[in-house]
């Protein structure tokens, strides 16, 4: 199985990088950058929260909803040609929102801290991705028809370590946790800008997913 990261560097991850590139009219650089440090962390998130029975049944209920079946990756031509549909832009609004919680502004801060960007624009990247993340999952979960929380965690699981050799796996690993609290974005903001973190303000990032606390 194939990573997340390798997805990216594919044509089709080309392809996408250019249509999100257009699509909030930022470099496509700067794109893949964002695009590359968010969907791990975003995967590693969903990952956790697939441990607990609750996590496990919001995520595969999500994944079995038709929007999430993978046919967006179909005719990404036409996701792009003439801008993004606004239906899209809601849904990736409300994956966001079951991933990210309140959190969401420290995410695309600390993102955007780490890629150069502002925030606003790496929010709108996010908005305009969730929803192509959500497809491949879909798609990968249906191929290997995925029906119980072990079998998620093995596919999340095997995303995101087919990424990349063990040395980068430990430095993603340390970003999201590293000081144990479950907070990818205490971690993130700790080692991007300097170590200041605020633990309290910051904390429980990866509670909010689909209400799991």
């Amino acid at each position: 199985m194939s990573g997340i990261l390798d997805l990216l560097n594919s044509d089709l991850g080309k392809t996408i990088i250019s249509g999100v590139s257009g699509q909030t009219n930022q470099p496509e650089d700067k794109t893949s950058s964002v695009l590359t440090m968010a969907l791990p962390v975003l995967m590693q998130a969903m990952k956790r929260n697939a441990s607990t029975p609750q996590g496990a049944e919001g995520l595969l209920g999500a994944l079995n909803n038709s929007k999430h079946d993978g046919s967006i990756l179909d005719n990404l031509g036409g996701l792009f040609s003439g801008g993004v549909d606004s239906s899209v832009l809601d849904d990736g609004s409300k994956i966001l929102g079951h991933v990210l919680g309140n959190k969401q502004q420290n995410v695309t801060n600390t993102l955007g801290a780490k890629s150069g960007m502002d925030a606003a624009s790496v929010a709108q990247i996010l908005k305009v991705a969730a929803p192509i993340l959500m497809g491949v999952l879909g798609k990968e979960s249906r191929q290997s028809n995925v029906s119980s929380q072990s079998g998620l965690e093995g596919l999340l699981g095997g995303l995101i370590k087919g990424n990349s050799p063990q040395q980068e796996q430990s430095f993603l690993e340390s970003i999201l946790d590293a000081d144990g609290d479950g907070s990818v974005i205490d971690d993130v903001a700790g080692m991007v800008l300097g170590g200041n973190k605020k633990k309290s303000g910051l904390g429980g990032l990866l509670g909010g997913l689909f209400g799991n606390k």
